[in-house]
């Protein structure tokens, strides 16, 4: 079983290699669209694609099977436009200050994000699986944050390597997410950086919130260090528009739930940025990452 399963890992980490070659050799719309084809044709015939729609029905009970289906291929053919862009993020991500909403990025929040880059401060960053989730990564170094990225490695070593080579340069401070990072979040922090985290997804050793109003596990990472550290938190969110253009949207500081001690309370203040989280999804639904099992 272990050699079946090597063998396996060494083919697909070979294949992945491959994709992501040959996407780094057609343009960005192309290598977007082509992808964006394949996802949403083969997407729904794989058996992921239950969890998709039983997910849609259990956060959307009002709406039909037929607006379900839909939305479940929206998402298909966002996750592919994800994979298609990735190797071309740097070229993606075109925001000139003094040309604002010229290029590929447009942004009412501009000042919102200087001002976070300049006021000297750790901040806290939250961002979710929707539109395309790379860019508030790429945007806060290209811009000048000092930045560090929470982000999960894949199981198989060749390709987190080839993904690694793929962010390094754009992304500023890599953390991989496993139990010791949080004392790399933590040094981050103390260093005056800006930390950012996806944070939609099952955890689970997390704590109790409601999501879609239905109890699942979250994680609470960024609510303990807001805890300790007492700094700004903000959301980032990338939506997706017409025209393979983006929009990178962000909250005011977040003035979380505290405790009768005047502490930031860790399961109130997930929670907060959660529902924050799910409003996000309320209004592009099939921009959303479904095909994970959120609820458990």
């Amino acid at each position: 079983m272990a050699i079946r399963q090597s063998l396996t890992d060494r083919l697909l980490g070979r294949l992945v290699r491959f994709l992501l070659w040959l996407m780094a050799r057609i343009p960005p719309d192309r290598a977007a669209d082509l992808a964006a084809f394949f996802a949403r044709t083969l997407g729904p015939l794989l058996p992921v694609q239950r969890i998709a729609l039983a997910n849609l029905r259990a956060a959307f009970p009002e709406r039909d099977a037929a607006w379900h289906r839909a939305i479940a291929r929206e998402a298909w053919d966002n996750l592919g436009r994800v994979a298609g862009e990735y190797v071309h993020l740097g070229r993606i991500w075109d925001y000139d200050e003094a040309h604002p909403n010229a290029g590929r990025i447009e942004t009412a929040d501009a000042a919102k994000l200087i001002a976070l880059r300049d006021d000297g401060k750790p901040a806290l960053c939250f961002a979710a699986h929707l539109g395309n989730w790379e860019l508030p990564a790429v945007a806060a170094a290209m811009h000048g944050l000092d930045s560090a990225v929470v982000y999960r490695m894949p199981n198989i070593a060749s390709i987190a390597r080839a993904i690694t080579r793929i962010r390094a340069p754009l992304m500023g401070r890599l953390i991989r997410s496993r139990p010791e990072a949080v004392f790399a979040m933590a040094g981050a922090l103390e260093s005056g950086a800006h930390l950012g985290m996806l944070i939609d997804q099952h955890f689970s050793r997390g704590v109790d919130i409601e999501f879609f109003g239905r109890r699942c596990k979250a994680n609470p990472t960024l609510a303990r260090l807001a805890r300790q550290f007492d700094c700004p938190v903000v959301g980032v969110r990338v939506i997706r528009l017409p025209g393979r253009r983006f929009r990178i949207e962000a909250t005011d500081p977040i003035d979380l739930p505290r405790d009768a001690a005047g502490r930031i309370d860790v399961a109130a203040a997930t929670q907060a940025i959660n529902t924050i989280v799910e409003g996000w999804v309320r209004e592009h639904p099939g921009q959303w990452l479904w095909f994970h099992r959120r609820w458990r």
